[in-house]
């Protein structure tokens, strides 16, 4: 197989079926395409009780610095209903200048025009001047619990140090060079439940209605704004997700009332800071008599989602530098340097290393009829092949 062609990469890992936790076949394949390159290949399966196990890729070319990572995943979400897709979801069918499939664009597209442009890089100056990785999980669209987490504990571990680190999300919002994501947002989700008394609707005197509580609380989390944001983050954004009471009776008062909420928040915060901010806040409406008419304080219990992201912001000059301009130099756009979005592996890797990212145009992401225009992986193969070049050229071993 000719790996310098990135459209033949990308239909070889979409004809695997690796929907989360499954392999499917895709590390295989990955391992077939980097161990010709001269890429040492290690499959690292990794467990945590309550949780399936999940097999994971490392692969290295080289052993002297500056050393350059590579990060992405082979998961993919399910395809949802196969009947509505118009070319079957692991076909990599090509049609009308474009390719089908799940994983096209996130992330299978990045990680197969990163393969072609290593290929073609040795193929025109030979093996890097330092080392080039592959960090792969299988599990970032799962709990991401078993995968980028422990594979970079177990590589780290051994030995394994990193300059600098790409992630090949899908970054551009309509067109590729749009945009690079130089951090991420923090989140955390908390979940609160309140407690009434429950009774008869006719006669509210005997009870407590828990859902007057959940009124005020949620009003309180999301009034006043958070903050107005940063100068490199929007402002911190908080959305509540569910309300629920588990009471089916309309004459019944409910003797409880619960509610989640996550919230989206920049460098203004911090996990800690974040999360005394907002139990203030539930403490203030707790005690507010505006809807209690002289009954005692809302009693209610909050707990938090276990592992919360923590913003980061990436300020390495050489890599965003090497990043943008190999982008403006094959796009003649100059990508905007965003911390927009959800979370992504990332989170993770900021941890050991500067990180940046940037991939496919995300727009078809998650949903039916998942596609990449063909054009797009040859450019972005053309990206990536002069980011890895100049990046080798700026960083210092």
């Amino acid at each position: 197989m000719a790996v310098t062609d990135p459209v033949q990469n990308l239909q070889t890992l979409i004809r695997c079926p690796s929907v989360t936790p499954k392999e499917g076949g895709a590390l295989s394949a990955l391992t077939a395409m980097l161990e010709p390159l001269g890429f040492s290949v290690e499959r690292v399966t990794a467990t945590e009780p309550g949780t399936p196990d999940i097999e994971n890729l490392y692969a290295r070319l080289g052993s002297s610095g500056p050393h350059l990572m590579f990060a992405g995943h082979t998961d993919v979400v399910p395809v949802g209903d196969e009947a509505s897709w118009t070319h079957p979801p692991f076909s990599a069918d090509i049609a009308n200048g474009e390719m089908f499939g799940r994983g096209a664009v996130d992330m299978k597209g990045g990680i197969a025009c990163f393969v072609a442009a290593v290929a073609r890089h040795i193929e025109a100056h030979g093996a890097p001047k330092g080392s080039i990785s592959f960090l792969i999980t299988g599990d970032e669209e799962g709990p991401a619990i078993n995968g980028t987490v422990k594979l970079l504990e177990w590589a780290a571990a051994k030995g394994e140090r990193w300059d600098a680190c790409l992630v090949g999300e899908p970054t551009n919002p309509d067109q590729l060079g749009d945009m690079i994501k130089i951090g991420r947002r923090g989140s955390i989700s908390g979940f609160v439940t309140v407690h009434g008394v429950q009774g008869h609707v006719a006669y509210p005197h005997l009870a407590d209605n828990p859902i007057r509580a959940v009124t005020a609380m949620t009003k309180a989390l999301m009034s006043p704004p958070l903050d107005a944001g940063t100068a490199e983050f929007p402002p911190t954004n908080l959305e509540v997700t569910s309300i629920d009471t588990g009471n089916s009776a309309t004459n019944v008062i409910p003797a409880k009332a619960s509610f989640a909420f996550n919230v989206r928040f920049n460098d203004t915060w911090t996990a800690d800071s974040i999360q005394a901010e907002l139990i203030r806040r539930l403490n203030q409406a707790a005690n507010d008599q505006e809807l209690r008419a002289g009954r005692p304080a809302i009693r209610y219990d909050i707990t938090w989602s276990e592992r919360p992201s923590h913003v980061f912001l990436t300020r390495d000059d050489a890599l965003i530098s090497s990043l943008s301009k190999a982008v403006e130099a094959k796009t003649g756009r100059r990508p905007v340097l965003s911390t927009t979005g959800g979370t992504s592996d990332a989170r993770f890797i900021k941890d050991y290393c500067p990180v940046v990212e940037f991939g496919l145009v995300g727009q078809t992401m998650h949903m039916v009829d998942e596609r990449v225009a063909v054009a797009d992986l040859e450019k972005l193969t053309e990206i990536y092949a002069h980011f890895i070049e100049q990046w080798f050229e700026n960083a210092k071993a």
